[in-house]
C-alpha cells in the first residue's frame, strides 16, 4: 500500500505542475486570441505574446513581487497536499535554474569496485547530522525526473569536467547523448 501511495505521490508531483502550466499557456493563448481579433489573423502570434507575458510576469516576480510570492508561499504552507507538491517542485526547478543552483558539481560516484555512477554532490559535508567525511550525491534516473540521494564517503566521489547541463542531459539520455569527462 505505502508503494502504491508513493507511486501516485510521484505521479501528482510530476502532472500536477505540467498540467497547470499547460492550462496556464491554453488559456492565455484563447484569451489573447479572444481579446485581440488581429491575432487571430496572423499564425502564431497567440503564443508569442503567451511566452513574452510569461516571460514578463517572471521577471515581475524577481524583482519586484517577492512579497506577493511569499504571501502566496504561506497560504501553500497551510494546504498539506498542496504544500508537498508546490515545495518540491519548487525545490527542484530552483535547483537547477534558481540563483541557489544546487546541481552545479557534477560527480562520479564509485558505487561497487567497478562501478560507477553519475550524479550531482548536494551536500559536501554532513558532521551537523552526524556523518563526518560522508557527502550527499544526488543520482537521478535516465529518461525519467527522478532520481535518488545517496550518502558515500568522499573517497568514492570523483568530480567531472563537464558542466551540469552537460552530465544531466547524459544521464537523462542513458548515456547515449554526449559524454563525461573526469
Amino acid at each position: 500500500m505505502s508503494n502504491l501511495l508513493n507511486n501516485f505521490l510521484r505521479g501528482l508531483l510530476l502532472l500536477v505542475p505540467m498540467a497547470a502550466a499547460i492550462y496556464v499557456v491554453v488559456y492565455l493563448y484563447n484569451f489573447l486570441d479572444n481579446l485581440i481579433p488581429v491575432v487571430k489573423n496572423i499564425p502564431g502570434l497567440s503564443f508569442v505574446l503567451v511566452v513574452l507575458f510569461i516571460t514578463m510576469v517572471g521577471s515581475f516576480a524577481r524583482r519586484y513581487n517577492t512579497g506577493m510570492i511569499n504571501w502566496f508561499e504561506n497560504i501553500i504552507k497551510d494546504i498539506p497536499l498542496l504544500n508537498l507538491v508546490y515545495s518540491s517542485i519548487k525545490d527542484l526547478m530552483t535547483s537547477f535554474m534558481g540563483e541557489k543552483k544546487k546541481f552545479n558539481k557534477p560527480v562520479l560516484v564509485k558505487v561497487e569496485s567497478s562501478l560507477y555512477k553519475p550524479g550531482f554532490v548536494t551536500s559536501n559535508d554532513l558532521k551537523e547530522i552526524g556523518l563526518p567525511g560522508k557527502v550527499s550525491v544526488y543520482l537521478p534516473h535516465s529518461y525519467n525526473f527522478s532520481g535518488n540521494v545517496f550518502i558515500t564517503d568522499k573517497k568514492n566521489v570523483i568530480p567531472l569536467k563537464n558542466s551540469s547541463s552537460e552530465v544531466m542531459k547524459y544521464i537523462v539520455s542513458g548515456g547515449i547523448s554526449g559524454s563525461i569527462k573526469a
